[in-house]
């Protein structure tokens, strides 16, 4: 499909579920910072790129009623974008059986009852800026994988805003030179994890098939995957509500200043958790969604290391 015709969509959550619609709420995880070339908002509405199957694809995403979202899309991979559109946004969402007891979360569903996870079943979208946040700042893995793509990418289809990029394929990443993540402040462990994941990209794809449990525990088999690097690629690929962020440098303790006023460690917070399984990371995500959690600092904001100089 020439990348000047769109193809359109809207999605009516009154035939999926109660409440309104809320993209910008369960798509902002897909964000990789405000600088992201494959994610932006403009004039309040949501510009995505993606290289789905069928080819790549951008889309331009707003809520245009109370319970209505509208779609455009252009590119080769447009149909399959349009098809998948449910899915992404949430509709098939299934939040059975959550009925948070812990005050503060069910204060927070409360305020947000009509939170969706949605899914974007591309595995390796979600897999590459998982690994390059791994072990460092925010801002620094943001910078990397805006570098990254954009000089790895393709240029958007259609209107896309200017700068935008649609993600690399595989063969691409696996072909991207040691230098080209010197130069990008990415460390050879994680340049090796990412080139290592490429070459089994096929296979990892194929995991969207699998129940999301089972689907964790197989990328973990990746050398230089772990607990942490697996439950983010499964709360964005597959809308895992149970993919809890084990390691991560922030979340236990505002999980613990959140629910007991003081910070607590990664054991702590699986035991806090533990009765809201199998919806461990929709509780997480209701309190960062609603404005109720809570992150005291403590100390200064820790360097970021210049690889580059290295």
């Amino acid at each position: 499909m020439p990348s000047s015709v769109g193809v359109t969509r809207s999605l009516d959550f009154g035939a999926f579920s109660a409440g309104p619609a809320s993209p910008s709420m369960t798509l902002s995880p897909q964000r990789r910072g405000p600088g992201d070339p494959c994610y932006q908002v403009v004039e309040g509405a949501i510009w995505k790129t993606s290289l789905l199957s069928s080819g790549p694809v951008t889309a331009r995403i707003v809520k245009s009623a109370r319970t209505t979202v509208d779609c455009e899309a252009w590119g080769d991979g447009a149909p399959e974008f349009i098809d998948r559109l449910p899915a992404l946004l949430g509709a098939h969402d299934d939040a059975t059986g959550f009925a948070p007891e812990e005050p503060t979360i069910a204060s927070a569903h409360r305020r947000v009852p009509h939170l969706r996870l949605g899914r974007t079943d591309r595995v390796m979208e979600a897999l590459v800026p998982a690994v390059l946040e791994q072990r460092v700042a925010g801002k620094d893995a943001f910078r990397a994988w805006r570098l990254l793509v954009t000089k790895f990418g393709t240029p958007a289809p259609g209107p896309a805003p200017e700068g935008m990029r649609v993600p690399p394929p595989a063969d691409v990443w696996r072909r991207v030179p040691s230098w080209e993540f010197h130069l990008a402040n990415v460390d050879p462990g994680r340049a090796r994890t990412v080139v290592g994941c490429a070459h089994r990209a096929a296979a990892l794809e194929r995991l969207s098939s699998r129940a999301p449990e089972e689907a964790r525990a197989a990328l973990m088999t990746l050398p230089g995957v772990g607990v942490w690097t697996a439950a983010e690629v499964a709360q964005r690929a597959w809308g895992d509500a149970d993919a809890l962020s084990i390691g991560d440098y922030h979340l236990s303790n505002v999980v613990g200043s959140t629910l007991l006023g003081h910070r607590i460690d990664d054991e702590e917070m699986v035991e806090l958790l533990e009765p809201l399984r199998p919806h461990r990371y929709r509780a997480v995500r209701l309190l960062e969604v609603s404005g109720m959690a809570r992150n005291p600092r403590f100390g200064a904001r820790q360097a970021i290391p210049n690889l580059r100089m290295l």
